[in-house]
This record gives C-alpha cells, sequence and structure tokens, in this order.
C-alpha cells in the first residue's frame, strides 16, 4: 500500500490514523511498553522538559520491532506459508526474525559481512536463516531480492514501506497518548521510515506538534534530499552511527517527510559521542550511537519552556564500541586531559607536578616517566600524564598553573 493510495494525494487523518491504530493494536501483545522518562539533566542543559521515548528497551533492542511485525502479521495467508526475506545490517534483521518466529513463519536474513557479530547472534537465536553476503548493505539487499524473485518470498523492506511506517508510526501515537501538550519530537533519520511514520501519526492528531528529524553531519540523507526537492543518493557515508548509515531515503518516506516534517538538525561525531556518555552517566541506559542523535540534538533547539520528546531509536552496541565511545565522550566533555612535559632529568621535578595536580583537584590515571622520549634524552625526561577532570574550564586552569609554575606542556588531548 502506498501513501497515495491511503490519502488519495491529499492529507486524510482519519485514514492514516485508523491504519496506525490498527497497527497499534497489532502490536499491543508483541512490544515492550516504553513510557516516557523525564530526563532534569538534558532539560537543564537545553532549558526545555525534555522526555525520553527510550525503544532501546524494547524486547529487540529498537523500534524496528514494530514495523516488521505491522507489515508481516498484515500479508496474506498465502504469501506467509511462502516465507518472507530481509537484508540488514542489525535491527530490521532482529525485528523481522523474532515476528517471523512469533507468527509461524519461515524467514531469511541477508547481512553484509561488516555486521557486527552480536547483531548475527541475535539474528539467529530469533530463529532466522541469517546468509553473510557481500561488503556493504545494498550487496546484501540485492542478494535479499535475488532470493525473493528464486524462492517466491516477500520481502521486508526495513523503511520504504506503508505498514512498516504505520508500525513506527505507532511510536508517535503513544507519545501523544502520555503526553498530550507536546511542543517538539525530535526523531533521528536513516531511510526515513521512522521520521515519516511518527510524522504521520503525529500530524493526524495534532498538526500543530512539530516533527524534527536529526541526522549525522556524515550522513544528511534526507536533508540533502529535501534541500534539493528530490531523493538524492550521497556518494560517501562518514558516521559511526551505522544504524542511520543510509545512503539514500526511501521515496516513499521522503514524500512524507516534505508533507509533515519540520525541520532537521544535523549533529557532529563529538556531539554524538557526548551525548551517549551522558546518557550512560545520568539515565544508566545504554544506547547505541544513531539512538542517541536526538540529544545530541537538543543544544541546537532555538526553542525554550517547551515539551520535548527525544526518541532514542535503539540501543543495540557491543561492548567493545560502548568502551571506544565513552572514552571519546570523556574527551569531548574535558573529563579527561593528557599532556606531555620535558622534565630536567633531576629528582623531585615528577613530584613538583604530582602536587599541582593534587592542589588543583585532578585525579591522575596514568603516568608514562620515559626518558627516550625526550628531545634531549642525556638531560631531559618526558612524562606523560592522564588525569580525570571536571570539564574544559577545570582543564583551562590546571594550564595556567603549570605554565605559571614553569612547565611548558604539549596537550596530547
Amino acid at each position: 500500500m502506498s501513501l497515495s493510495e491511503s490519502t488519495d494525494n491529499t492529507f486524510n487523518p482519519e485514514t492514516i490514523l485508523a491504519d496506525i491504530q490498527k497497527a497499534s493494536k497489532n502490536l499491543s501483545k508483541i512490544i515492550n511498553k516504553t513510557e516516557l522518562i523525564y530526563s532534569d539533566f538534558f532539560s537543564k542543559e537545553c532549558r526545555n522538559k525534555v522526555y525520553l521515548k527510550p525503544e532501546n528497551l524494547q524486547f529487540t533492542g529498537s523500534f524496528k520491532i514494530r514495523g516488521a511485525y505491522n507489515k508481516i502479521v498484515n500479508l496474506p495467508e498465502s504469501v506467509k506459508k511462502n516465507g518472507i526475506v530481509a537484508s540488514s545490517a542489525g535491527n530490521h534483521a532482529q525485528g523481522v526474525a523474532y515476528s517471523a518466529k512469533s507468527l509461524g513463519i519461515s524467514s531469511k536474513i541477508v547481512m553484509p559481512v561488516v555486521t557486527p557479530l552480536i547483531k548475527i547472534e541475535a539474528t539467529k537465536k530469533h530463529g532466522s536463516e541469517v546468509i553473510i553476503h557481500g561488503d556493504i548493505y545494498d550487496d546484501a539487499y540485492n542478494k535479499a531480492l535475488e532470493i525473493a524473485k528464486e524462492e517466491g518470498r516477500e520481502f521486508i523492506h526495513p523503511f520504504n514501506d506503508y505498514d512498516v511506517i504505520c508500525g513506527q508510526g505507532t511510536i508517535g501515537y503513544e507519545i501523544i497518548e502520555e503526553l498530550k501538550d507536546v511542543d517538539e519530537i525530535l526523531v533521528p533519520i536513516g531511510g526515513g521510515g521512522l521520521i515519516a511514520g511518527i510524522a504521520m501519526a503525529v500530524k493526524s492528531i495534532n498538526p500543530n506538534i512539530r516533527v524534527i528529524g536529526v541526522e549525522p553531519e556524515g550522513a544528511m540523507t534526507m536533508k540533502n534530499s529535501l534541500d534539493q526537492d528530490h531523493v538524492c543518493e550521497l556518494t560517501q557515508i562518514r558516521t559511526s552511527a551505522e544504524g542511520v548509515a543510509v545512503k539514500k531515503p526511501g521515496d516513499l518516506n521522503f514524500e512524507i517527510a516534505k508533507c509533515f516534517v519540520d525541520g532537521i538538525i544535523t549533529v557532529s561525531e563529538q556531539e554524538i559521542m557526548e551525548a551517549l556518555l551522558m546518557l550512560i552517566e545520568k539515565h544508566k541506559l545504554i544506547a547505541e550511537t544513531a539512538g542517541v542523535l536526538t540529544l545530541a540534538a537538543l543544544k541546537k533547539l532555538t526553542v525554550t519552556n517547551k515539551n520535548i520528546v527525544s526518541v532514542i531509536s535503539g540501543g543495540n552496541i557491543d561492548v567493545v564500541t560502548i568502551s571506544s565511545m565513552i572514552n571519546k565522550g570523556l574527551i569531548s566533555r574535558g573529563r579527561i586531559f593528557c599532556f606531555t612535559v620535558d622534565l630536567p632529568d633531576v629528582p623531585g621535578q615528577l613530584l613538583k607536578i604530582s602536587q599541582i595536580l593534587a592542589d588543583l583537584k585532578a585525579n591522575v590515571i596514568k603516568l608514562d616517566h620515559n626518558q627516550f622520549k625526550a628531545m634531549d634524552r642525556y638531560e631531559n625526561v618526558q612524562l606523560e600524564v592522564t588525569a580525570e577532570t571536571n570539564g574544559h574550564q577545570h582543564i583551562a586552569e590546571i594550564i595556567t598553573t603549570l605554565h605559571q609554575n614553569g612547565f611548558h606542556i604539549n596537550r596530547v588531548y
């Protein structure tokens, strides 16, 4: 079903709302109820009242279960018996696999070789046959279409499908049911299915609520398309948020976004890492990098004293990536400071540096006292210090004090 078929080329709120309410009933027994979480921290950071919609707490770890299940459950029985196939690098795969297993339908998922092992194993555990094919998502997508044609399976698109979009739209419906006076909803954008669904649902109920998309600066798929008024394909993608690393938005999602999305905010990699760190530290919630895009965008809002909902779209992230992102976030927030300094190779120099750091309440977490790294290793020794700090102002104070005491440092990070 296409948007034009459901709306007769006009915005028909009654028809769209009915479809999303039907999707909500379909999903009532399969999804976790992700109630809004008020965030005192993020509210203060952006001078608004911020609520989190934690789709990272879904059983499969992301919102994708909604669209996948709604699409599959609506298939005719004659189609279901032939089985389904999908392509995905993670979250859609798990949504399709879990939905198919719940409905007793055979499923195959094609995943590119770059897919994290944790997502491959999770998809297998949900009962799907996993086929690893191709270096990038596009290769997996084309292979899935081949399988669909050869075996007569129904291809379940991750975002460019009306039933999938309505499934994702149940998020918007739930937000308004819980927070009727919401002013703005921030939504991550990859292929566009999530924001298309939420925007349709929200505008069907209250056209005055603003729906704002968020994209990484290195993957501005929808923004470029809207700016040029046609679907555009990026030549390359550079972002750590692999969940939204899509070169081209769905044409159906693009048309919906043109009608109902009120704007798009872009965020940097540094802002994404800071947002991930703050979510973990302040709310004890784990999200993937794509999942925190909306938190990264909060400081860029031009409104104040409004009710804002940030959709946390998913939480499927491996431990190694979490560790790397946390470290980068700590550096970005000024919570870790590393510097080198060449010291005279005489007793007492290390003690002086340590005393300055102790007096300024900086916690030393690593020291490297290495004679062979100094410019003049016969007279000097290079000291590398990594310290835990309380922000950029604290780091500036440390640097100033070290200079005042005759130590000329080189900042590493």
